[in-house]
C-alpha cells in the first residue's frame, strides 16, 4: 500500500481517500484493485485520535503499518522517520503513474529515477513482491498471445506457465482469479528472487530485472543472501517513504479536513 501511495503525490496517504461525487479517488484506480484492509489504517487512526488528537498523520500510519506488515511476516524491522503530512487530492486517473506490470527495465528505471530512486532501490523494492497476490489481468500478457509467433513468454518456466494458464484461462470470467506473488506469499523472505532466476515470476516487470547485467547481479545477490536483501530493502523503504507530499493532518483517513 505504501508503494502505491508514495509513487503518486509523495507519501501523503492520498491512497486512503474515498471517491466523492464525480471524483474517483486513487483507491478505485485499476492498479489499486489488489489493495485491501484499509480498515487496519482506520482502526489505528481512531485509536491514535483518542489518545493524541490531530498529532499523527495518516501518511505516518501507512509508513508504520508497512514496516509492521513486513516484520510480522518474518522480515526485518526498522525505525520509521515520522512527520509526514496528509494530502488533499486523490485522483484515480493519476494511478497511471504507477510502474505497470508490463514495464521494461528502461521504463521502470525512468519511473524510479523521477522519484529520486536508483537501480538498487528498484531491485530491492521489487522484492516486496515476496508478499501478496496478483489478479490475472496483471500477467495475462505472458501466458496468452505473448507475441505474433508465441502464445507463452519463453522466459517463463513451462510447468509454471501451465499452472498459471489453468488458474487464468484465455477468457477468464472469475474476477478474483489470480496467483500469489511467490511460493511463500505470507512470509517475507528472498524466495521471490530465487523463483525469478528459475523463470517463475509473474510480471513482465519482474522478468525485466534479468535483462541488465547490473540488476541481474543484484537479483542473484539477493537470491543467495536473505540478509543482504533485507538490509537493502530497509534502506530503500526509508528512502521511498521520505518522498514528501501532503499539507495537513486528517482526523479521518478517508476524508480531507
Amino acid at each position: 500500500m505504501q508503494f502505491h501511495d508514495c509513487f503518486i503525490r509523495g507519501c501523503d496517504a492520498s491512497v486512503l481517500l474515498e471517491s466523492k461525487g464525480k471524483n474517483k479517488a486513487e483507491k478505485d484506480g485499476p492498479p489499486n484493485i489488489s489493495l485491501h484492509a484499509f480498515y487496519v489504517i482506520d482502526n489505528a487512526k481512531k485509536a491514535l485520535e483518542d489518545l493524541c488528537p490531530g498529532i499523527v498523520s495518516c501518511a505516518d500510519i501507512v509508513a508504520l503499518a508497512a514496516r509492521d506488515a513486513v516484520a510480522l511476516s518474518g522480515g526485518p524491522t526498522w525505525d520509521v522517520p515520522k512527520g509526514r503530512k496528509d494530502g488533499r487530492i486523490s485522483r484515480a486517473t493519476e494511478t497511471r503513474q504507477l510502474p505497470a506490470p508490463l514495464f521494461n527495465l528502461s521504463q521502470l528505471q525512468q519511473s524510479f529515477s523521477q522519484r529520486g530512486l536508483g537501480l538498487k532501490d528498484l531491485v530491492a523494492l521489487s522484492g516486496g513482491h515476496t508478499l501478496g497476490f496478483s489478479h490475472c489481468s496483471s500477467f495475462q500478457n505472458r501466458i496468452h498471445n505473448f507475441n505474433s509467433t508465441l502464445d507463452i513468454d519463453p522466459t517463463l518456466n513451462p510447468s509454471f506457465a501451465a499452472s498459471l494458464r489453468q488458474v487464468c484461462p484465455m477468457h477468464n470470467k472469475v474476477r478474483k482469479a489470480g496467483a500469489t506473488m511467490d511460493s511463500t506469499a505470507t512470509t517475507f523472505d528472498n524466495a521471490y528472487f530465487k523463483l525469478l532466476l528459475q523463470g517463475q515470476s509473474l510480471f513482465s516487470s519482474d522478468q525485466a530485472l534479468l535483462t541488465n547485467p547490473k540488476t541481474m547481479a543484484m537479483v542473484s545477490k539477493f537470491a543467495s543472501s536473505k540478509g543482504k536483501f533485507e538490509k537493502a530493502f530497509v534502506k530503500s523503504m526509508i528512502k521511498m517513504s521520505s518522498i514528501t507530499g501532503g499539507q495537513e493532518i486528517r482526523l479521518d483517513c478517508k476524508v480531507v479536513r
